[in-house]
């Protein structure tokens, strides 16, 4: 009697089993057939087998992985499964670490494909140079494009040089020039992915590491180049460990008197507040005093139509916002005569001036970063990257001149017009001296506004 109770007990629970083990296997068949479509939807440039189980699923991605680690010729995380079909890093035809050009977001994860976050990774300075005619400034941090910043890390994402998004990778600059100002020595620094696992112990690894300069300067626009690279310590800061910037303004002599504007320019130099030679920023600025080391005007080998080029030569700690161009603007209104080279130590002295006379600051197109000097920064460039960099200024210089040739043709079938001295003296007469005209707000004045809003803020 009890045997017989027990059967339909027993046959109750085999039904329940058997219930649980058909709902598993329909799950493992869904997930089966998932896996099958991310397989034949796969970009990766791998050849793949069928599938036909989760387990020949995993052992696929793991081959992928191992293919991607020996063509990349860097180690991967193979516990990252999905990586292999995010990456796609196929090497292009001609080799140098470069990958494909893609840097598409992928839909599942919404990475970039071009960021690496588990690579081997070191602390890198690059040396720039651009030419900023087409750029909104440096710095991407506004809403403009483009600007020089925006192109390079386009690139490096393309290269898959990134190993973590601009925070993570202890990105720093050097300097901020505004919109239409070139440099041909702009330094910036950030991690970057490296060839070398072991780039702080002893033992180094024996692959040469990846051509930074000649890797990006492929994929950058013509009107940006990377000139060098270096490995730099773990406390190196762009902008905080610069020893020094020089910045150099070029311009056509035609009638100003240099000798004055030498006399005038000499008063620069030394540790001064120039807060009436820069465009204000009280909310984020309080002390204007910087240190100029060397202002020199020179005449260089250029001239056009009996004028000579000049340059100006500006170094110094550090700089204001827009102060280079105030300083050049003054000293202009001295050469043609407008003003005395004794309103520098006016505007200097700020008990005496203390707000800044309203003028119009010198074009932004003839300044330059020339150069950022700091302390045992050795920047490499390959002799294959020396090359190609020559061969491309080469082209632009010859490109540039033909277009300048054009227009000096198109000036010699003019007339040539009469001087009109009384132009000059017109100029002179409507003049007004700086030091008589209307004013911007005081520092105390502006940091009072600030603290006020902040007030009304927080109301």
């Amino acid at each position: 009697m009890a045997a017989a109770k027990a059967d339909p007990e027993t046959a109750a629970a085999l039904r329940a089993e058997v219930a649980t083990l058909r709902m598993r296997v329909q799950e493992l068949e869904a997930e089966n057939q998932r896996l099958a479509r991310i397989a034949s939807s796969c970009t990766c440039g791998f050849k793949e087998g069928s599938v036909g189980s989760v387990t020949t699923q995993h052992n696929e991605e793991f081959h992928q992985s191992s293919t991607l680690e020996k063509d990349l010729s860097f180690p991967f995380d193979h516990t990252v499964v999905s990586t292999a079909n995010e990456v796609q890093c196929n090497i292009n035809a001609e080799g140098n670490g470069l990958p494909d050009d893609s840097s598409k977001r992928t839909k599942r994860t919404g990475r970039h494909v071009g960021i690496l976050s588990h690579c081997p990774k070191r602390l890198v300075a690059l040396k720039v140079m651009y030419f900023g005619q087409r750029f909104y400034g440096f710095s991407s941090e506004g809403n403009t494009e483009p600007t020089v910043e925006s192109e390079i890390f386009k690139a490096l994402e393309r290269a898959k040089l990134m190993v973590g998004n601009r925070k993570e990778s202890c990105y720093s600059r050097c300097g901020r020039t505004d919109k239409g100002v070139s440099a041909t020595g702009q330094v910036i620094s950030l991690y970057l992915r490296s060839n070398i696992k072991d780039v702080g112990g002893d033992m180094l690894d024996e692959r040469p590491e990846i051509d930074y300069v000649k890797v990006l300067n492929r994929i950058l626009p013509r009107d940006i180049r990377v000139l060098g690279w270096c490995p730099v310590p773990e406390d190196f800061h762009a902008r905080f460990t610069c020893l020094s910037r020089e910045y150099k303004y070029l311009f056509w002599k035609g009638d100003l008197d240099i000798l004055e504007m030498q006399k005038a320019a000499s008063n620069f130099i030394g540790e001064h507040d120039f807060r009436n030679f820069c465009k204000m920023d009280a909310a984020n600025v309080s002390n204007y005093r910087r240190r100029i080391t060397e202002f020199t005007i020179s005449a260089c080998d250029r001239r056009s139509n009996n004028d000579e080029l000049c340059s100006m030569t500006i170094k110094g700690t550090a700089f204001l916002w827009h102060q280079v161009r105030c300083m050049v603007a003054v000293l202009f209104l001295i050469g043609q005569g407008l003003e005395s080279p004794s309103v520098v130590d006016s505007l200097l002295d700020i008990m005496k001036t203390p707000r800044k006379p309203q003028y119009k600051m010198a074009p932004e197109l003839p300044l330059i970063l020339r150069s950022c000097l700091f302390d045992k920064a050795n920047f490499m460039c390959s002799s294959d990257a020396s090359q190609s960099l020559t061969e491309h200024l080469n082209d632009e210089y010859h490109h540039h001149m033909l277009q300048a040739e054009i227009f000096h043709i198109a000036s010699s079938c003019l007339p040539f017009p009469e001087p009109n001295s009384s132009e000059t003296l017109q100029k002179k007469r409507n003049h007004m001296p700086l030091l008589s005209r209307q004013t911007e707000p005081s520092y105390e004045e502006r940091i009072s506004k600030v603290k006020t809003k902040l007030a009304d803020n927080l109301k």
